[in-house]
């Protein structure tokens, strides 16, 4: 009998586990989602110093003079089609020619683009068509260029903008 009721107690713990082990709570939550528009550019550094030193004889237009040391990287969500835009804080004189050239892998690139006579209100297409996506560490050239006839030009800083848009 105590065989029995050894047995019959440990039946009735079994149950008593089981019952608690099936029994739960639960909680629920609504979690709101949401992905705004984003646009984002950034370039790294800037170019070296853009300084013509040669020309050659019975020729106005000077020895032009490169950089490709800086990137920039675009990222954006937005369907359709995005654009990069770039402009001069002040347009250049006469004379002097400052021209950009942006890569793309997402876009198409508008080529070697004088930026020369653009200012905050008369930006120029530099890349068009991008899709959504990232385009990284695309390469950026500067060139410029002198006439003779220009004079000289002591040392300027410009402020080149790069704007993503649609």
């Amino acid at each position: 009998m105590k065989k029995s009721a050894i047995a019959i107690g440990a039946v009735m713990m079994g149950f008593a586990l089981v019952q608690n082990a099936s029994a739960q709570a639960t909680a629920a939550q609504t979690v709101s989602l949401a992905v705004n528009a984003v646009y984002k550019i950034a370039v790294t550094g800037n170019p070296g110093g853009l300084i013509i030193t040669d020309g050659t004889a019975g020729t106005n237009a000077l020895t032009t003079v490169s950089d490709n040391s800086t990137r920039y990287s675009i990222t954006q969500n937005v369907a359709g089609t995005v654009k990069v835009t770039a402009n001069l804080d002040a347009a250049l004189i006469a004379g002097y020619t400052l021209q950009m050239n942006l890569a793309s892998t997402k876009g198409t690139s508008a080529g070697t683009v004088d930026v020369s006579a653009t200012s905050p209100g008369s930006a120029v297409n530099v890349v068009s068509a991008i899709g959504m996506g990232a385009d990284a560490t695309q390469m950026i050239t500067y060139t410029f260029g002198a006439n003779a006839s220009a004079g000289t030009l002591a040392s300027t800083n410009k402020v080149v903008t790069l704007t993503l848009t649609n």
